[in-house]
């Protein structure tokens, strides 16, 4: 049986991925402990494993109620604010857990230890609050610099890759794209088709790589440069007065 992905709903606006693989389940961003004790117990399911994506509460605090219950290892990166760690992770470095193989991919911008976990065989990225549905995330600790970076990393993955990312940002992150690129039919399009997902209460993630690249204008900053009126800039310069636009968006 094909690994499957049960998605969660955490505090105001954040997900929680259950990775299943046979019987086995492995937490991503666990903002809380009882949705996915919840879920393990219905589908009678084992915690083999939570991965953590940076040190935010919103991302871990369920984190150590679930070790402690389940006994599931905690992997994530080194950082000291994340003391319940039992395995860190360094960039590069292949987590075997439920039979699965999750490469660590060192994502730094949002945090500067922020991971983003791949899963190649299924074609799954997990990038906690680095690239959003249609959006990134703010510069908390990272340079734009460093954002540009991680985000040029995931873009280099197959385009069919599935985004899941930490939060329910979509149809506010459109509405900024479309006030970039108004006459975007790709981004028009994608913005009427996640406010009926809203409405029927359906998330709208994933996204893939493929949808990023054509309606994220945070990937989309060469397409953008002149319209913005900065012809000439470098790509990390085009991308920081995207994020800055965005910030007061």
């Amino acid at each position: 049986m094909a690994p499957r992905i049960i998605i969660l709903e955490a505090l105001s606006d954040n997900y929680i991925y259950l990775i299943i693989n046979d019987h086995d389940a492995i937490a991503v961003d666990p903002a809380e402990a009882d949705p996915v004790l919840t879920t393990i117990a219905e589908q009678d399911l084992r915690l083999s494993g939570i991965l953590i994506t940076h040190h935010h509460s919103d991302h871990l605090g369920g984190a150590a109620e679930l070790h402690r219950k389940t006994g599931a290892g905690i992997y994530g990166p080194h950082d000291s604010r994340i003391p319940m760690l039992t395995s860190p992770l360094r960039d590069g470095e292949l987590l075997e857990c439920a039979s699965l193989s999750i490469s660590a991919m060192h994502l730094p911008g949002h945090t500067r230890t922020h991971l983003g976990f791949h899963l190649p065989d299924a074609n799954w990225l997990f990038t906690g609050d680095t690239l959003f549905c249609a959006g990134c995330g703010r510069l908390f600790e990272g340079t734009a610099e460093q954002m540009w970076h991680s985000l040029q990393r995931i873009t280099r993955l197959p385009d069919g890759t599935s985004i899941f990312c930490g939060h329910e940002y979509t149809e506010e992150n459109l509405r900024f794209a479309l006030s970039l690129e108004p006459e975007s039919k790709d981004v028009a399009e994608r913005l009427a088709q996640v406010k009926d997902q809203r409405r029927k209460g359906l998330p709208s993630v994933p996204s893939t790589l493929a949808l990023e690249k054509r309606t994220n204008p945070f990937l989309r900053v060469n397409a953008l440069a002149a319209k913005m009126g900065m012809a000439g800039a470098s790509e990390a310069e085009v991308f920081a007065e995207i994020r800055r636009r965005k910030d007061r968006f």
